[in-house]
């Protein structure tokens, strides 16, 4: 019996037949045994590799959550910008009239007039507010006095703050006890406006001062220690500005007597200790 040479196959083995499928001659080789898989088809211009396969609804939950994401991320950039203008409406709305109004009731009036009085920088150096009482004449009207220092004489002082008040409304006030006493080395005038009194008495500085009371020895003080000053140094003046109201200013004011009553006659009575005592006999 002759053998038949082997081709490169095991002997026995069945070659599977070889089918041409379809118009585009792909071939497809089943193998004995196993289930067969109905051919691919493939469309005219279209990719030959199968896609893998997907599940739409993975895809349609993942777009829904991509739409949720950003719905959250807008509605928080639209509460972050409310909350942005109400913060800013309560600021401009509510604080800053606060901080005013805390600021005024703060701020006597008064000396806020004074600050805006238009006199020169060389004229209102140093300056010194007090005041003292209520300003809604609770008890006791309020009193309010500044002192400045100014680079310039007296009279070139008093000049300057006499136009800045009559440019403020001031008005000149010519009445008695102003001043209560002469003043010679100075200048002492007062003011009118609304229901307020001013008193500006512009003078000698106080350097000066000590160097005029050192040249008298009743007005050298109880430490011992006279006070001295150059006299090239010692320049300028000093201002006093005095602020009352008016319904507490008595100058100006008619001076009503008080009420003067008759001497009441003498009472006689029988009382025995009226009568003098008898001398003894």
């Amino acid at each position: 019996m002759v053998g038949t040479p082997a081709t490169g196959r095991a002997a026995g083995a069945a070659v599977p037949p070889i089918h041409d499928d379809g118009p585009t001659g792909v071939a497809r080789a089943s193998v004995a045994g196993a289930p067969a898989r109905p051919p691919a088809v493939v469309r005219p211009g279209a990719d030959p590799v199968p896609a893998p396969d997907r599940d739409d609804s993975d895809q349609a939950g993942g777009l829904r959550g991509a739409r949720s994401q950003l719905r959250r991320q807008l509605r928080a950039k639209r509460r972050l910008r409310v909350l942005t203008l109400v913060s800013l409406s309560v600021v401009v709305l509510g604080l800053l009239p606060l901080l005013f109004g805390i600021r005024s009731v703060s701020r006597d009036p008064v000396f806020h007039s004074l600050d805006a009085l238009d006199v020169p920088s060389w004229a209102a150096n140093d300056v010194d507010d007090r005041s003292s009482g209520s300003r809604w004449c609770f008890l006791e009207c309020r009193f309010r006095e500044r002192t400045a220092q100014s680079e310039r004489p007296f009279e070139e002082t008093a000049n300057a703050y006499a136009t800045a008040l009559k440019g403020a409304g001031w008005q000149s006030w010519q009445v008695a006890a102003c001043p209560e006493q002469p003043v010679t080395d100075g200048r002492y005038t007062c003011w009118r406006r609304d229901e307020f009194t001013l008193d500006l008495w512009v003078r000698l500085p106080q350097c000066a001062v000590d160097a005029v009371a050192a040249q008298n020895p009743a007005a050298v003080p109880s430490s011992g220690v006279v006070p001295t000053a150059d006299p090239e140094k010692c320049v300028g003046s000093t201002v006093s500005i005095k602020v009352q109201n008016a319904v507490t200013d008595p100058r100006g004011k008619p001076v009503t007597p008080g009420p003067v009553g008759e001497t009441p006659d003498p009472v006689l009575s029988n009382d025995p200790l009226l009568e003098p005592t008898p001398s003894p006999s």
